[in-house]
């Protein structure tokens, strides 16, 4: 009985023995983790790219195409074309402004109101509106025609006006499935804290949250504010295309603190597995896309974006014969 006894006490005792030593293994092993992330170089920058020529789109946004798919679409893979219609006041008019009925196949568009108001209705059966901090985001896939206009009440006030759309481009597995409509209201993005800034996650996985946009291809985006001066710093996952956007002020980015002006836009080395440093001043806001790439062939010609010159030809016939519908 009493050697059982003894048995049972060296044993619970070895057994706490070997906890602790596991624990204080485990805390170790953590703490080196931490700080050999501490100490990785931030990811190295790539290249800065300068915005296209101010254009009109329609009638209802003046902007500047940031990058678009012939400038470097391996490059930017999976994302294709970004426009900022950069804050702009509007004057009151019983006509609302905007585009009208045109349509798109193979890809998606993604519309970021952080001024104003837009209305949106497609041949899918999708719409509404979205105002300050909202967020649309339309998979045209196999095809739709929709239209997009300054809110009904937005053009009767007027007021300051300023959006982003961006278009992420489908695999090719995905191109003819079918479209789907997201309105994303602000308060549904989750807020992470990133030193003297915080972002707004509207797809994707960052830090412990995840944003409510539904994806066909992994990707991370993100808009983050400056509160404060200094620097912000983020894990995104190695091999992916990391685009930096400043919609408002410069930000300084990689080891060498690279500036990247306002509205234009600078691209992290895929083969860097660094973290992801943004340095700007108090008032800097700056968007964040981060992609796996796609490496698919991308042929993309006006309102559509396929794989083939072909696939892009059958698009213009389905569209003209009506097969896409109409508003």
């Amino acid at each position: 009985m009493l050697a059982t006894l003894g048995a049972a006490v060296a044993a619970i005792a070895g057994w706490a023995l070997g906890s602790k030593l596991l624990g204080r293994r485990k805390q170790e092993s953590d703490m080196q983790q931490a700080s050999a992330s501490q100490t990785r170089s931030p990811r190295a920058l790539q290249g800065v790219y300068p915005p296209g020529p101010e254009h009109w789109v329609g009638d209802g946004f003046y902007v500047k195409t940031v990058f678009w798919p012939q400038l470097d679409a391996q490059m930017l893979s999976p994302f294709l074309l970004l426009d900022h219609a950069a804050k702009r006041q509007f004057d009151p008019s019983p006509h609302r402004r905007g585009v009208g009925e045109h349509p798109h196949r193979g890809f998606e568009t993604v519309t970021f109101a952080y001024r104003g108001e837009i209305e949106h209705r497609d041949s899918a059966g999708g719409g509404g509106r979205i105002g300050p901090g909202d967020v649309q985001w339309m998979t045209a896939a196999s095809g739709v025609v929709h239209e997009e206009k300054h809110s009904q009440a937005f053009s009767e006030r007027g007021g300051e006006f300023e959006m982003v759309q961006l278009w992420v481009n489908l695999p090719a597995s995905k191109k003819m499935s079918a479209p789907r409509y997201q309105p994303l209201l602000d308060r549904e993005f989750p807020r992470v804290a990133l030193g003297p800034g915080e972002a707004r996650v509207i797809a994707g996985t960052l830090g412990a949250e995840t944003g409510p946009a539904k994806t066909h291809t992994p990707m991370t985006t993100f808009d983050v504010h400056f509160h404060e001066s200094g620097t912000a710093e983020v894990e995104l996952p190695d091999g992916w295309t990391t685009l930096v956007f400043p919609l408002e002020g410069d930000v300084g980015a990689g080891p060498e603190r690279t500036a990247i002006p306002s509205r234009h836009f600078g691209v992290f080395d895929r083969n860097d597995d660094g973290p992801i440093q943004l340095h700007a001043n108090a008032g800097t806001r700056a968007l964040v896309l981060a992609g796996e790439p796609l490496d698919e062939p991308v042929f993309a010609y006006g309102p559509f974006v396929m794989n083939t010159r072909e696939e892009v030809a059958q698009a213009f016939r389905d569209y003209q014969s009506g097969r896409m519908g109409h508003l």
